[in-house]
């Protein structure tokens, strides 16, 4: 949290850029974006007939462009867009990447944003693209892209097989692989997804269907020496080069570390696992009776459940605090430490908690109108458009990113003023 104590913390709220202003004509003003410290706002402008640009706070990139697209900021502040000016290139705070492509998709951020990737498709060929460098092997099929956490490495479900159509044959013998850094396994399999690495970036697990019906999972190309029925998205464990996965057995689902059963199959879902940080502690959304949804920590489910949906699970820094969304009914509320907050809303974006674990915030929508809620507390205004809300260091005060009345607003509040 660091790199957030420069930012401005002092309690207030000013009006960072009227949306209507621009030092370009503007046609129509696309999605807005705002940066992590809240000092920006940003949006795709189409500026003429054919011609886009990018509005950043009231002044215009230069050039312009036929087509842009996918505006994102990155962890550090920077704004990336994906610039069509007969072939496709990412502009960084309006410089482009000197390399340009058939087309590029997916923007990519590195943990700390220093390095930025996105998806390249190029002559009905796939790969990926780090800082303006692609793959130097490009496949007839790629997907399930990922980015390691420092920017330096890359992975994805390729095919290696060329496949006919319906060329079963091949298809059951296995095309299908996981390339790292555009280099594919040695080995091929039915089926890959979800290729995740693992804290050091040094090791790539992902799922894998042997056959038609058995399933695994496989640790830079070696598959687990069991099989189940189904698996879902592996993860490994934050300090160790342990693999985590839910996995499914006789009709219900537990969870297997290294291919070794810890959480006995008997619920009816488990999926989207997380460690602590310190990877003490294992917990998952799980379905522990047909039509009800929980979170379940090393394999004990809460009593808190709801019928329609959990996601958006979240340990707090210190591991000992979990925080999801619950959907009841088409309402949706924040549960956290097995209780569920009072209110309910509309929607409801993923839980934040502060950096001492003792708070957690939320973006929250309810009759069309957004705003920050702390603790099950909201703040006092309604937005016609609000972004997540960041804690200061210290956990007293957040950061409110929002749009009102055509003004985008840079509020920073005391926690303990909304809390009460």
């Amino acid at each position: 949290m660091s790199e957030y104590s420069a930012w401005d913390w002092g309690i207030g709220s000013r009006t960072v850029a009227d949306l209507s202003e621009c030092d370009c004509d503007v046609e129509w003003r696309e999605e807005n974006q705002a940066s992590p410290d809240g000092e920006k706002v940003a949006a795709v402008v189409k500026t003429g007939e054919g011609e886009f640009s990018v509005c950043v706070n009231n002044t215009c990139w230069e050039p312009r462009y036929e087509r842009i697209w996918y505006l994102r900021y990155s962890p550090d502040g920077r704004l990336a867009g994906l610039a069509c000016d007969g072939d496709w290139t990412l502009c960084v705070d309006g410089e482009p990447w000197e390399e340009t492509y058939g087309f590029l998709f997916n923007t990519l951020f590195s943990k700390d944003g220093s390095v930025i990737a996105c998806c390249v498709a190029d002559s009905m060929t796939y790969g990926m693209v780090l800082e303006g460098v692609a793959w130097e092997t490009l496949f007839p099929n790629a997907n399930n892209f990922i980015l390691s956490s420092d920017g330096k490495r890359s992975a994805a479900v390729v095919q290696t097989v060329p496949l006919g159509q319906a060329d079963v044959f091949k298809f059951k013998d296995g095309a299908y692989s996981v390339a790292v850094d555009g280099t594919p396994w040695n080995v091929n399999f039915v089926n890959v997804w979800t290729p995740r690495f693992n804290a050091d970036n040094s090791s790539v697990a992902a799922q894998i269907r042997h056959t038609l019906f058995d399933y695994t999972i496989a640790v830079d190309g070696k598959p687990w020496a069991e099989n189940f029925n189904q698996v879902w998205e592996p993860l490994f464990h934050p300090a160790k080069n342990s693999v985590a996965a839910p996995v499914r057995l006789a009709g219900k689902w537990g969870m297997a570390l290294d291919g070794k059963i810890i959480w006995q199959p008997s619920f009816f879902q488990v999926w989207q696992q997380q460690f602590s940080p310190s990877g003490d502690k294992l917990a998952a959304i799980v379905c522990p009776k047909y039509g009800r949804w929980t979170l379940a920590v090393d394999g004990t489910p809460w009593n808190t459940t709801f019928g329609d949906m959990v996601m958006d699970m979240t340990f707090s820094p210190d591991g000992k605090r979990l925080a999801a969304l619950g959907k009841q009914d088409g309402k949706w509320t924040v549960f956290s430490d097995d209780k569920a907050w009072n209110s309910n809303y509309d929607m409801c974006y993923a839980p934040v908690f502060s950096p001492d674990s003792n708070h957690v915030a939320v973006r929250v929508e309810k009759k069309g109108r957004f705003t920050i809620a702390v603790d099950g507390k909201e703040y006092g205004q309604g937005f016609d458009q609000c972004f997540d809300p960041t804690f200061s260091p210290d956990g007293s005060r957040i950061l409110i990113r929002a749009i009102v009345d055509g003004k985008y607003q840079r509020i920073v509040e005391s926690v303990a003023k909304i809390i009460g």
